[in-house]
C-alpha cells in the first residue's frame, strides 16, 4: 500500500517532471486548511489572518476611492471657476483684449477665453458687518458660459448682471453679511481717486443681482462677480484687462497647448497654468494619499505576519505527518509547496473577499454614511460644511490592481519561511519519540 501511495504521488507530480502543484499536494494542503477539534487554536489564527487581510484590502480600496472622489470634486470646483491657463501681458496692457480673446479661443483644444479685471476690496452691508473680497470683472456672455457659476445661481438671476446694473456674490458671503437679492453691497477699494490730499479710497454700492453657490467655502465667501465694464471703471482700468484666462478641453494636456497659445497671441505674454497656481494644494493631496496608503498597508502586513505564526504552529503540529510523507517518497520541494499553498490560500481568499467588500461599500458609500450617521446621531460629512450632497467614492482600476498585487505579494512572502522550515524537517528526529 505504501509503495502504491508513493507511486501515485510520484505520478501526481511529486517528481521533477510533475506540475508545479500536483493533485496530491493540493489535497494535502486542503486537508491542513480544515482544522480538527484539537487544532482549533491554529484555525483561529488562520481565521484572524483571513479577516485581517480582507479588512486591510477593503479598507485600502474604500479609503483610496473616497480620497479620489474628494480630489475629483475639489479639482472640478477649483478648475471650474479658475482658468486652466492664465495669460498675462509682458510688453504692455491688454488693450486689444476683444480680438486677442477671440484668437486665443480659436486655438484647437481651448474651450473659452475669459478676459478679467481683478481687485481686492472690502465688502460691507448697510446694516453693518464687512469682509474682504475679490472682485472679478467678467463679461456677461463669458460668465454665462462658465457653467460652474451660471448653473449654480442659488437665488436671483443674471438679468441684472447682464444689463450692468448688478453683481453676483457667493452665498456664504451673503449669509455672513446678512444680504439678500436686491440689497445693496458697498465695496471699498484702496486704489481710489487721486486728490490734492492723496489717494482717497473708492467707495461704491452695487445692487445684488444673484447669489451663487459653487461648493467651496473659499470661493462662496470671498468672490464677487462684476460686469467687466463696471469693474474697469471701478479699478481705473478703462479699456484694458489684467489677464485672459483660458479654459481647455483637457487640463492634463496643458503643456502641448502652451506653444500654440504663444503663437496665436502674436506678442510677448506670460503663461501660468493651473498646476503652478495650485502646486502646494495638489502636492499636499498627493503626499496625503501616499502616506495613507503606506499606513493602511500595515494592516495587511500584520495579517500576513499572522499567516507566518499560524503556519509555524501548523508545521510543529504536523511534524510526524511530514516525516511520514517524506518516508513515503515525498520530496522536500513537495512539502514546501504543500505548506506554501496552505498559507497562500488564506491570502488569496482574503484578498478576493476584501476586494468584494471594498467594491460593495464603495458602490453603496452614501447608504453607509447615512447608516453611521443614524448610529452616531450626528451628521457625517455635513453638506453645509463640505458642500457635497453625497460622499464621493471613485475607484481607480490601476490603483485597485496595485492593492491586490501588494496584498498577494505580502501573503506569498509570509508563507515562504514556514514552508521552508517544513521542507527541512528531519524525518528521523520527528519520528524518534512517536
Amino acid at each position: 500500500m505504501a509503495e502504491a501511495a508513493v507511486d501515485r504521488s510520484s505520478k501526481s507530480g511529486l517528481g521533477p517532471a510533475g506540475k508545479p502543484f500536483s493533485t496530491f499536494e493540493r489535497l494535502v494542503a486542503w486537508r491542513y486548511l480544515r482544522a480538527r477539534r484539537k487544532e482549533a487554536f491554529i484555525s483561529v489564527i488562520a481565521g484572524f489572518s483571513f479577516v485581517g487581510i480582507m479588512l486591510g484590502v477593503a479598507t485600502l480600496i474604500i479609503v483610496m476611492a473616497v480620497m479620489n472622489g474628494f480630489r475629483t470634486e475639489l479639482v472640478s470646483r477649483i478648475l471650474g471657476i479658475n482658468g486652466h491657463m492664465i495669460v498675462q501681458p509682458v510688453d504692455g496692457p491688454f488693450t486689444d483684449y476683444p480680438g486677442l480673446s477671440s484668437k486665443l479661443a480659436a486655438v484647437p483644444g481651448v474651450k473659452m477665453a475669459l478676459p478679467l479685471v481683478e481687485g481686492q476690496v472690502l465688502a460691507s452691508a448697510q446694516a453693518g458687518g464687512s469682509t474682504g473680497a475679490l472682485v472679478r470683472g467678467a463679461r456677461a456672455e463669458d460668465l454665462t458660459k462658465l457653467k460652474t457659476v451660471s448653473d449654480n445661481i442659488k437665488s436671483g438671476d443674471m438679468v441684472g448682471y447682464a444689463s450692468g446694473d448688478g453683481v453676483l456674490i457667493g452665498s456664504r458671503m451673503a449669509d455672513q453679511l446678512g444680504l439678500r437679492v436686491g440689497d445693496l453691497i458697498t465695496l471699498t477699494s484702496p486704489d481710489g481717486d487721486i486728490t490734492p490730499m492723496g489717494v482717497s479710497p473708492r467707495i461704491k454700492s452695487y445692487k445684488i443681482s444673484g447669489l451663487f453657490e459653487i461648493g467651496m467655502s473659499e470661493y462662496d465667501s470671498s468672490i464677487i462677480f462684476m460686469p467687466l465694464e463696471e469693474a474697469q471703471l471701478y479699478f481705473n482700468a478703462e479699456g484694458l484687462v489684467q489677464s485672459i484666462e483660458l479654459f481647455v478641453d483637457n487640463p492634463d494636456d496643458i503643456d502641448d497647448l502652451r506653444p500654440k497659445v504663444e503663437e496665436a497671441a502674436g506678442r510677448q505674454i506670460a503663461i501660468t497654468d493651473w498646476r503652478q497656481r495650485n502646486q502646494t494644494f495638489f502636492s499636499a493631496l498627493q503626499v496625503e494619499r501616499n502616506v495613507m496608503f503606506m499606513i493602511l498597508t500595515l494592516i495587511v502586513l500584520v495579517a500576513a505576519l499572522n499567516i507566518i505564526s499560524g503556519l509555524i504552529m501548523l508545521v510543529k503540529d504536523k511534524g510526524s505527518d511530514i516525516a511520514i510523507l517524506r518516508t513515503m517518497g515525498a520530496s522536500a520541494g513537495a512539502i514546501m509547496r504543500i505548506f506554501f499553498m496552505t498559507g497562500a490560500a488564506i491570502g488569496i481568499v482574503g484578498t478576493i473577499a476584501g476586494v468584494l467588500l471594498g467594491v460593495l461599500v464603495c458602490v453603496n458609500i452614501e447608504s453607509v454614511r447615512q447608516f453611521f450617521s443614524w448610529i452616531s446621531g450626528t451628521v457625517l460629512f455635513n453638506p453645509q460644511v463640505y458642500f457635497l450632497s453625497q460622499l464621493p467614492a471613485e475607484m481607480d482600476l490601476s490603483e485597485t490592481i496595485s492593492i491586490v498585487v501588494m496584498a498577494l505579494t505580502l501573503s506569498f512572502i509570509a508563507t515562504i519561511f514556514p514552508a521552508w522550515r517544513a521542507s527541512k524537517l528531519d524525518p528521523v528526529q520527528a519520528l524518534r519519540y512517536e
